[in-house]
């Protein structure tokens, strides 16, 4: 089954899992190591298999994911998860998970070797419910 996805339903897809890494970034610079979660996560993001993995190969170039505050980040990427998931669910549910599961990956990977501040894990969590609210 070929699957088309739109270029916006990829561009969504691109904002809504680099936004996670760039929100678990700007969380973890209570931490004080925003700059490793950050690339940490972008590469992990690139490893991705499949339509997922194909889609997320590109940066979303052109694409300000930064804020003047976390809660301005968030304000973006957390109803961007939510729609990647949904539109997954509808057009490709056996992408959903994968999509998912690649997020996930990418933010163990921005804070693996380290001690996640409790501030970075309540943003794990924020993530993951957006993921889970579609």
């Amino acid at each position: 089954m070929t699957i088309t996805l739109s270029d916006q339903d990829k561009t969504t897809m691109r904002i809504a899992a680099y936004g996670a890494v760039t929100l678990l970034s700007a969380a973890g610079a209570a931490g004080g190591s925003p700059h490793k979660i950050a690339t940490r996560g972008s590469i992990a993001l690139g490893t991705g298999t499949g339509l997922v993995g194909h889609v997320l190969a590109t940066y979303p170039k052109g694409q300000d994911l930064n804020g003047t505050s976390v809660a301005a980040i968030a304000d973006r990427v957390l109803p961007a998860l939510t729609e990647a998931m949904t539109l997954l669910r509808e057009q490709a549910p056996e992408e959903a998970a994968n999509f998912r599961g690649s997020v996930l990956t990418a933010l163990e990977a921005a804070v693996h070797d380290t001690r996640p501040s409790p501030v970075v894990n309540d943003m794990i969590d924020k993530i993951t419910k957006a993921l889970d609210a579609a």
